[in-house]
């Protein structure tokens, strides 16, 4: 175990025990409020410390075990090789238990999200490969069982999304896709060449943490700019016969949020407001981490959009992040929702990435 994940696990040790005593005390007892934040601490902390505890218990085991493998007795001999193969599978199992435990938490990581896909540079087929996009993220959360809805959509005529924004509901939602952000590029034959030849075209997606009600930030109703309109697309028989679209402008940064997939104006407005709010604190996300980006050379979480983050290459059916030089052969099931190595893979980097930063700062 490095030193400074030791110093930490120490602390924690040193501060269960002034907890224990907190706890114990009458006029803390008398104060709920107190007495509920400091239980609630002392569990959290408890967490941490009991597999700290089990893992040096393990390690005292294993130094004991060592001393036996000089007696003469073959028996004891392997007796004690084999307690102290067993510890080392334990201590593995409990120190990554303990580095992720330690790692900073993002609270946002719970949170429903926003997904938004736009079509860039390409034309027709950058539209398509939207489409094809929401259909790969749609499948990936229909499989964790999370549930998908459209907020607004901008189709292209040939069956694909000139911009489309979905609200996904479930656990753990924000943490899982917040990597998914940036510019996807895809090469491949559009269905729209005649001659056989591969395209090069791209598309942005966003993913945005859905702001909790009660720790959203205020915005002045003064600064907002909200515009009605005559919803387009599917949607049952009320579309196209009342005003019921909404449009909302945020005129102090000129954020714009829309939702026309309601079926009542109220509605609309409720969910465009959301996605307004989420749209202004991903900003001030964006901006603080850039500059943590700046200073840590990190590569996840930059909130750099504009940065080419995958190639989905059809004729070699290769997919690749090129964040964290991540290629796998197996685009088509990717393409279908397959996504759960690349959101691993790009946790794990992040896990790393925060450790390397407390190492540096301890």
């Amino acid at each position: 175990m490095k030193p400074f994940m030791r110093a930490q696990l120490e602390r924690n040790v040193q501060r269960l025990s002034e907890l224990d005593f907190l706890l114990s005390r009458e006029d803390i007892m008398k104060d709920m409020t107190q007495f509920l934040a400091l239980s609630r601490e002392h569990a959290e902390v408890a967490a941490l410390v009991t597999p700290y505890q089990r893992w040096l218990q393990l390690t005292q085991d294993s130094d004991a075990a060592q001393s036996m493998l000089n007696d003469s007795d073959p028996d004891l001999q392997a007796m004690a090789q084999e307690e102290i193969d067993s510890a080392a599978t334990q201590t593995e199992a409990l120190l990554a238990q303990l580095q992720r435990m330690l790692l900073p938490k993002d609270p946002d990581d719970a949170r429903n999200a926003f997904l938004e896909i736009r079509a860039g540079t390409g034309g027709d087929e950058s539209t398509l490969f939207a489409g094809d996009l929401l259909r790969m993220y749609t499948r990936f959360c229909a499989e964790r069982g999370w549930r998908v809805e459209v907020v607004s959509e901008s189709a292209s005529e040939l069956g694909g999304y000139k911009e489309v924004v979905v609200r996904i509901e479930g656990n753990g939602v924000y943490g899982c896709l917040k990597f998914e952000s940036g510019g996807h590029r895809v090469q491949r034959v559009p269905v729209t060449e005649t001659q056989g030849r591969i395209h090069t075209s791209a598309c942005t997606v966003a993913v945005l943490a859905e702001p909790d009600e009660a720790e959203a930030i205020k915005i002045n109703p003064s600064d907002l700019r909200i515009d009605t309109f005559r919803a387009s697309g599917a949607g049952g028989q009320h579309i196209n016969k009342t005003d019921s679209a909404v449009r909302i402008t945020h005129l102090p940064t000129g954020i714009v949020a829309e939702c026309q997939d309601g079926r009542s104006q109220h509605s609309n407005k409720a969910q465009a407001l959301r996605v307004l709010t989420a749209r202004i604190q991903e900003k001030d996300r964006s901006e603080r981490a850039a500059k943590d980006a700046a200073e840590r050379k990190s590569l996840i979480g930059s909130g750099d959009r504009s940065d080419r983050i995958r190639t989905y290459n059809f004729p070699q059916g290769r997919f690749t992040d090129h964040r964290i030089n991540l290629t796998l052969y197996k685009l088509l099931a990717i393409m279908e929702g397959d996504l759960g190595d690349v959101v691993e893979a790009l946790q794990v980097y992040e896990a790393a990435q925060q450790l390397a930063a407390l190492e540096d700062a301890a």
